[in-house]
């Protein structure tokens, strides 16, 4: 108990942390976390303009900071970034996968190019930063590899199938890689599982679906993500689910994987009858445009804390009745 408290309170001042998709959304909420906290730290993202303005965010924070503009689908971008983190600090004792693009719409639809941009950005970005950052690890004999998977990683996001292909797959790599560095009794891969999240990438999202989305105003607070990843970074832990209703979310989706998915489906295909907006390609192909910030714009008032939980559990207590009322007429 004292060993695991003492770890909890570990400080992390000085640590050098490499945030991946780190001037906006969650990433620019992990930046500004792990700043707080006294790190010296390198944002990894590709564009100049929005990481200038999270490298100011760092300078008034007064830590030491770089940014180093990065394709985390490029091998060599991410390779890049290791050794300019090396240079600048002399180590990398935390290094954060955060970046990650998502189209929506007919899969068929959705241009074959953006399909496979998604794959390399996603998937092979989170291999890229494992296969660069685990080596030196490994030479330090210590490190921490976060990945920030979200529930995609457990269920499959309606008319999002290459996006849920990634997230799957980055899970399947994670659980392998935990494996091979089970010999190494201070390296750590810790995966963070977190909900739909209140900030810019649903904004920056292609969509091919007709629907100009806005966040739901139950999605979750990237600021209280941000802080979950610090959590894994003094306490690291091999899955973590963030909240109550990202573990609900997975919960219910097991209970009834055919009925969530096929429903979920149907409500997708209705409104894209009712809407018609032109597609777009978001930041799949090129770098995130304006707003370069922490949240993006919901549909309606964000609710309470309380509320939300109130919600989840509502529709949770509902579900599992409905599960146990089949299982009952069944017998």
């Amino acid at each position: 108990m004292n060993s695991q408290n003492n770890t909890e309170k570990r400080s992390l001042r000085g640590k050098t942390v490499v945030v991946t998709g780190g001037s906006s959304g969650v990433g620019r909420a992990t930046v500004e976390a792990f700043a707080l906290e006294g790190c010296n730290i390198v944002i990894a993202a590709r564009g100049k303009e929005a990481l200038e303005d999270t490298l100011k965010l760092c300078q008034e924070l007064e830590v030491k900071a770089i940014a180093v503009p990065t394709d985390v689908s490029v091998a060599e971008d991410v390779d890049q970034l290791v050794k300019k983190a090396i240079l600048e600090f002399g180590r990398i004792d935390v290094w954060v996968n955060n970046a990650g693009v998502m189209a929506s719409g007919k899969f068929e639809e959705i241009p074959m190019e953006l399909h496979e941009q998604v794959l390399k950005t996603n998937l092979f970005g989170y291999m890229h930063g494992a296969y660069s950052v685990l080596p030196i690890f490994k030479e330090q004999n210590e490190g921490i590899l976060i990945n920030n998977i979200s529930i995609g990683g457990f269920m499959p996001a309606p008319y999002s199938a290459v996006y849920s292909s990634t997230k799957f797959g980055i899970r399947g790599m994670m659980e392998c890689l935990q494996g091979e560095i089970s010999d190494f009794a201070d390296i750590h891969i810790a995966n963070l599982y977190p909900q739909i999240q209140r900030s810019t990438g649903n904004s920056h999202s292609a969509k091919y679906s007709g629907l100009d989305f806005k966040v739901p105003p139950f999605a979750a607070d990237p600021r209280d993500t941000a802080a979950k990843i610090l959590q894994l970074a003094k306490n690291p832990k091999k899955d973590l689910f963030p909240d109550f209703t990202s573990r609900a979310l997975v919960n219910i989706y097991q209970m009834f994987p055919k009925s969530i998915i096929n429903t979920a489906s149907a409500g997708m295909r209705m409104m894209m009858k009712i809407k018609n907006a032109e597609p777009t390609s978001g930041n799949i192909l090129q770098p995130s445009s304006e707003p370069h910030r922490i949240y993006g714009e919901t549909i309606l008032p964000v609710p309470s804390k309380k509320t939300k939980l109130a919600m989840v559990a509502g529709v949770t207590l509902g579900l599992a009745y409905m599960f146990f009322a089949a299982k009952s007429s069944r017998k």
